[in-house]
């Protein structure tokens, strides 16, 4: 996994906050602020954080679905941020998204195979017997029936609807599928399938994933390095065993002790911490997590820790131990 599919540098999406009659901007939503990492090929990048930190933003700002404000994104080495529709729609075939709620991203008024075979007709990449003969191989792939092509997403349930997205993404044989939290609306047994569904395919096929979720659990299932987001910047990166094993940032840390143990006789952690997220309208000077943090120093309050590389890959935005993170080896 050496060659780098992916690259995002200081990736910003910021959405104005208007207001009044006239509806003058009087003020402005961080959403995303100075995001940075890499994605290998046949690599799963997973993205973690709690809800409104900017994960989901992200995911379409790195798929131009929606316009970054600033920053760049390399798709196999090419510059793709600032590219007009036309230029940008070769690369749409090389990354594709599967979303969080199969059933408000599938037409109702379409049947299942029409909306797996609509991509490969838009991109003239095959039509009548050998389109039909493509949809059903695409079906067989992620566990459908071919002769579900001709029923409609509500004859579904939620895990063979998502089934339905995957192959629509698999469809055009993308480089990157982004997955935007894709199990989180399912039950708990049809989860695992569908993560073990996508390892799989991973594994025929060799393409990256860059899978979101809130789920630890599922993040450390599929995940081959893990970034950890809070308040619309990234504050660690590292190889999923290692950030599991030895988390460097105390947001990380305060992550990974909410998890609930299944032992009513195990030590509960104390909360690591205080208060609230801020808003992104109005975010903290300095370091996003100082305002919530028990170790902060009076250095964090003014000075914004960069992401830096603390060894084996292990990349941490702290400002304790000389910008190596809050020790806290877990064995």
């Amino acid at each position: 996994m050496t060659e780098t599919l992916l690259e995002v540098t200081d990736l910003k999406k910021h959405y104005p906050v208007r207001a009044g009659v006239l509806r003058r901007q009087v003020g402005t939503v961080h959403s995303v602020d100075g995001v940075s990492f890499s994605l290998h090929a046949g690599e799963t990048l997973g993205l973690v954080g709690e809800s409104g930190c900017g994960k989901s933003t992200v995911a379409r700002s790195v798929l131009r679905l929606v316009e970054p404000t600033s920053g760049q994104i390399r798709l196999d080495g090419e510059d793709i941020t600032h590219l007009s529709k036309t230029a940008l729609r070769p690369h749409r075939r090389s990354m594709q998204i599967v979303f969080q709620d199969p059933f408000a991203s599938l037409n109702p008024r379409m049947t299942a195979g029409d909306i797996v075979g609509e991509t490969l007709a838009v991109h003239g990449l095959a039509s009548g017997k050998e389109l039909e003969a493509r949809v059903a191989k695409l079906f067989e792939q992620v566990g459908l029936r071919p002769d579900q092509m001709r029923n409609f997403p509500h004859q579904f349930s939620g895990g063979q609807r998502q089934r339905i997205c995957i192959a629509r993404a698999l469809a055009l044989e993308p480089r990157l599928i982004v997955c935007d939290e894709p199990v989180s609306a399912l039950d708990v047994s049809i989860q695992a399938q569908v993560i073990n569904l996508l390892i799989d395919l991973q594994r025929q096929h060799g393409f990256s994933y860059l899978f979101i979720a809130h789920d630890l659990a599922v993040v450390a299932h599929i995940s081959h390095r893990v970034a950890v987001m809070y308040l619309g910047r990234i504050v660690e990166i590292a190889g999923k065993d290692e950030l599991f094993r030895n988390p460097r940032h105390p947001y990380t840390q305060a992550l990974l002790a909410s998890v609930p143990i299944a032992n009513p006789l195990a030590k509960k952690l104390a909360p690591l911490v205080d208060g609230d997220v801020p808003s992104p309208v109005n975010p903290p000077s300095g370091c996003a997590f100082h305002t919530r943090c028990r170790f902060a120093m009076e250095r964090c309050k003014a000075e914004r820790p960069a992401l830096l590389e603390t060894g084996d890959g292990h990349q941490v935005a702290c400002l304790l131990n000389d910008g190596t993170g809050r020790n806290n080896t877990i064995s």
